[in-house]
């Protein structure tokens, strides 16, 4: 082999150990992952609520609204209109804020996760449904494997759901006391893409209406006295919903409104969100 022939096959190695090097660099875009700022995503007393950012999985961006540590009252006082027995009124205090999904998990979105889509009603912008809380926790620990290290998608419990679906208003819905058909979708018509409604003041979308969203509780009673972080009974036959869906007459939508279905199972009417924690 001459000296020329050595150094150009020299050069082709190290061009294709460069090329290889770079292909092990950028290998998680391909999954949709991104390199984040730790410091962007973690716990943040300064951060006012409604801080939207986004983060990019698979080719689509998707905005995240975050809630602040704080304290309300969770459930209903008696004087509410068609409160239930189960919403009793006590004060919750959440020590840590997350980043809440700004809509509910769109079809697109769950596709791009799970690599299907058992929706019934089909559209990439319309949430995803006929999924139950086992294919909703599925979805967020899959999710998970594919974001970046320092971050963990997670269902909301519903503390966590309710302060933010409040967003520091203390009425039955997040607007007001009575339901309005133009700040919700109800009432028989049909699921609607998301963010079709205006968000509530911390820019989440559709936390009233359009689809039931799984929370990680297990569905029980409420303690009367202050809680701190709770996360519900230990176990139980149901787990919680919150939101309200697209088929049903207004009053299932208020802020304090919760029900219980099994873990397995799906319905044209139950979708989720999912929080984001920065560990």
């Amino acid at each position: 082999m001459t000296k020329a022939n050595l150094k150009s096959e020299f050069f082709s190695d190290f061009a294709f150990f460069l090329v290889a090097a770079a292909i092990l660099f950028v290998a998680p875009g391909a999954f949709g992952q991104e390199s984040v700022d730790p410091a962007r995503w973690s716990e943040s007393s300064s951060r006012e609520a409604g801080t939207r950012q986004t983060l990019k999985i698979g080719d689509a961006e998707y905005g995240f609204v975050w809630i602040p540590a704080g304290e309300f009252d969770m459930g209903s006082p008696e004087s509410e209109e068609n409160r239930d027995s189960d919403e009793v009124l006590h004060h919750v205090k959440l020590t840590k804020g997350f980043w809440a999904l700004e809509t509910e998990v769109t079809q697109a979105l769950y596709q791009e996760v799970m690599g299907a889509n058992p929706s019934c009603f089909k559209g990439d912008d319309l949430p995803v449904e006929s999924v139950s809380w086992d294919d909703a926790s599925k979805f967020c620990k899959e999710l998970t494997t594919r974001l970046p290290t320092e971050l963990k998608a997670s269902l909301p419990t519903e503390a966590q759901w309710e302060y933010a679906c409040r967003a520091g208003t203390k009425t039955a819905y997040w607007y007001g006391d009575v339901a309005d058909v133009s700040k919700m979708n109800y009432d028989g018509g049909k699921m609607k893409p998301v963010k079709s409604y205006d968000p509530n003041p911390w820019g989440l979308y559709d936390m009233h209406g359009n689809v039931w969203e799984w929370c990680f509780d297990y569905y029980g009673d409420y303690p009367s006295e202050t809680a701190s972080d709770p996360k519900g009974p230990s176990s139980a036959s149901l787990r919680a919903l919150r939101g309200g869906g697209w088929s049903l007459k207004g009053w299932n939508f208020r802020s304090a409104d919760r029900h219980g279905y099994s873990s397995d199972y799906r319905s044209h009417f139950l979708g989720f969100r999912f929080l984001l924690s920065c560990d």
